[in-house]
């Protein structure tokens, strides 16, 4: 199990918690219409937001060249500057796939880059924030495959591919993946089959946690763990459009549907 280095950020006020955009999948269009939806519960919530939490796959595939910026995502850009400008904390933590996400969010945006799980103290609750991939028991051969994609040499040796062979490359397994597990996605399968929730008991078996904030499982989940621990999983933009809203009061599920 992933050692955890308990050293907690804390954080008071009204956070949002969202994840799983996916912008650039599965296509221009479908994506540019998910943007939108974004943006504007982005404007909804940043009204009165003291921190966001962006949980990863923000993008379907990310990758930074030195000097070339992925094409697109100009008003999405936009507004997390004008995030910046406001001064509201951005905390964006890694996913499979933008998992090479290097330090552009930093220098234009004032972001603060996870790539693993972190503790925070969010209004005196005790939480364990992350993406979720790769975490509890199994799932051997995607473990592998991250490790070999995070290596450092493998990931300089991609950055030689021309930008159009190295995205039309990520695009192509992208596909390839979510063809293969999206009806999955949408399908609760019990707690004792839903790996994150059964890896945060694990976890309150040596650490007090009153939340588990994760993203990567695409389906909303809140789930009571014990009389005092909680596991939520904030699904995502392509089906549901959900997210958390933590304030002083508690921590919930909401859709922007329904906004």
């Amino acid at each position: 199990m992933e050692e955890l280095t308990d050293n907690p950020i804390t954080i008071d006020g009204t956070c949002y918690f969202a994840s799983d955009f996916h912008f650039g999948a599965p296509d221009e269009a479908a994506s540019a219409e998910r943007e939108n939806r974004v943006l504007m519960w982005l404007d909804e919530v940043l009204a009165n937001a003291d921190a966001l939490f962006l949980l990863g796959d923000i993008f379907d595939f990310w990758f930074e060249y030195r000097d070339v910026v992925p094409r697109g995502y100009y008003r999405l850009f936009s507004k997390f500057h004008e995030i910046h400008e406001k001064g509201i904390p951005v905390f964006y933590f890694t996913g499979n796939h933008d998992m090479w996400v290097d330090d552009y969010f930093v220098k234009e945006f004032g972001f603060q880059i996870f790539r693993r799980q972190q503790f925070f103290i969010v209004n005196g609750k005790r939480c364990l924030v992350g993406h979720g991939d790769g975490l509890g028991k199994g799932d051997l051969g995607y473990k592998f495959i991250k490790r070999v994609f995070a290596f450092r040499p493998n990931v300089w040796l991609y950055g030689l591919l021309h930008p159009r062979i190295a995205f039309s490359i990520a695009r192509f397994f992208s596909h390839k993946s979510r063809a293969m597990t999206g009806a999955a996605d949408n399908v609760y399968m019990g707690e004792e089959k839903e790996m994150l929730a059964q890896y945060a008991l694990t976890v309150l078996k040596n650490h007090n946690i009153d939340f588990f904030i994760y993203g990567h499982r695409h389906l909303p989940l809140d789930i009571k763990l014990n009389e005092k621990s909680r596991y939520i999983n904030i699904g995502d933009w392509l089906v549901h459009d959900s997210y958390c809203k933590f304030d002083k009061e508690d921590a919930k599920l909401l859709y922007f549907k329904n906004l």
